[in-house]
């Protein structure tokens, strides 16, 4: 059975501290449509520019995850993330009059607990899992930091981290299902050092900072004289307890940063943009780390995309129309005819055969030591396939011509040569309108790409 998207079933509001800016904010979680995944929308900005939730938007990591898009941007995003992926919701506006998401207490507790209260409504889509068919792996080898994604049905997590501090030492936390994430993850705090918290403090990077959102590893002795000063700071008495933490707040578990550090990539990993079916394994990961990952997993999930444009070509399958039949609908004619067969024809799509031999005339002129099938010869035998398409739509193809009006981001990706058999593809991206045809184009050699466009056609009757 398959499983549906869902999103909330009304808005939610939640305001708070960023810890890193300081600034009050205000957020509004609100229901999005189907196939929307996660977007902020900055109010506080002109025109509310949109933000989307995508490993290509990341600009920086360095103390949290911080997106940019349409000249905005949203910081430390990971632990509402994490609550979402946790939640297992598929679609949400959030709107932020800010910068910064709210620190809150310093886990994805209160944004779960607050999305838990209003509910959840499902979708009439289908969830968009991507499901992880190979090993996907990234590595940092300087910083002994590896992750790797294996095939799984279901979404497992497993996470270890080893700071080399006698204090903290190894630790383990995993989830073997993405359910267990409310009970087991949600709650875990974020965590810092007491080096890092002074250098921190020192350059005014902890604004909202107030010992309440954070674990501190106190991994050095302390004087009396340091101690007195951090409860300066945060007009708050703080003493080292004997975990080797400062007493601010109590551990929730004896390995809440290890399950912390799951929390931040089940956050992080949001950025592939759909939810995930496989096991992640981590060792050592962060914010960096994450978003890279994120990025790989995405690529493969292109590659993917690209596999299932390959149309294998079985010669032995009668063709919708052969080069005959194609005369009677198209008007060009040899040399410039550039499709031989359709292989498949339906009313969003075309599927076109182009063999190219040396014994074509063009290559006479076109580079003879090094014949390459020109591209722009590409968009046309794109186009002509795309022609059979808008035709198919009218009665009496033979009474009609197509006129390409536009070609919109033409690439040319891998060279054709003679030999070569060109697959083309064209798909029509919105209905047909006062015969008006938008398509996209993609021509294949086996498993690669060679050109794609975007291609704006008109059926124009023959006068008689």
């Amino acid at each position: 059975m398959n499983v549906k998207q869902r999103t909330i079933q009304s808005e939610i509001s939640i305001s708070g501290i960023g810890l890193h800016t300081g600034q009050a904010v205000n957020m509004t979680i609100k229901p999005a449509p189907e196939f929307h995944w996660y977007k902020f929308k900055r109010v506080d900005l002109e025109g509310g520019p949109i933000v989307a939730v995508d490993a290509d938007n990341v600009t920086d990591t360095s103390r949290g995850t911080t997106i940019s898009q349409n000249g905005a941007s949203v910081s430390t995003i990971e632990h509402l993330m994490a609550a979402l992926v946790g939640l297992q919701v598929d679609n949400v506006l959030i709107e932020i009059d800010g910068p910064e998401v709210p620190i809150l207490d310093g886990s994805s507790k209160v944004f779960v607990d607050r999305l838990l209260e209003v509910g959840f409504v499902e979708q009439e889509a289908d969830r968009d899992y991507y499901e992880i068919k190979d090993n996907i792996s990234y590595a940092e080898k300087d910083r002994k930091v590896e992750l790797i994604a294996m095939p799984l049905d279901g979404y497992r997590l497993t996470c270890m981290i080893d700071f080399n501090s006698p204090v903290l030492g190894s630790q383990h936390a995993s989830i073997s299902n993405i359910t267990e994430f409310i009970q087991e993850i949600s709650s875990s705090r974020t965590f810092c050092f007491l080096h890092e918290l002074e250098a921190l403090l020192n350059n005014n990077l902890i604004k909202g900072g107030d010992l309440s959102n954070a674990i501190v590893i106190v991994d050095k002795e302390v004087s009396k004289a340091e101690l007195d000063k951090l409860s300066t700071l945060f007009n708050k008495s703080v003493e080292v307890a004997s975990e080797g933490i400062l007493d601010n707040i109590q551990l929730r578990y004896q390995n809440e940063p290890a399950r912390h550090k799951l929390l931040d990539m089940v956050g992080d990993l949001a950025l592939v943009g759909r939810p995930l079916k496989g096991h992640i394994m981590a060792a050592r990961p962060g914010h960096a780390a994450n978003a890279a990952f994120a990025k790989r997993i995405k690529a493969q999930i292109k590659k993917d995309k690209n596999r299932k444009n390959v149309k294998v070509y079985d010669p032995n399958t009668p063709p919708v129309y052969d080069t005959v039949q194609i005369m009677k609908i198209l008007p060009h004619r040899q040399p410039f005819l550039m499709i031989d067969k359709i292989l498949e024809l339906s009313d969003t799509h075309v599927v076109g055969l182009k063999n190219v031999t040396m014994n074509e005339d063009l290559f006479m002129g076109h580079f003879p030591g090094a014949p390459w099938f020109p591209g722009v010869l590409q968009i046309e035998a794109m186009a002509q396939t795309g022609g059979i398409l808008v035709l198919n739509t009218v009665p009496d193809p033979e009474n009609y011509l197509t006129l390409f009006l536009k070609i919109e981001n033409a690439r040319f990706k891998n060279q054709v040569t003679p030999g070569d058999t060109i697959i083309f593809s064209c798909e029509l991206i919105e209905p047909i309108r006062r015969g008006i045809a938008r398509m996209k184009g993609v021509g294949m050699v086996g498993d690669k790409i060679v050109s794609e466009a975007e291609l704006m056609a008109q059926i124009v009757k023959v006068k008689n």
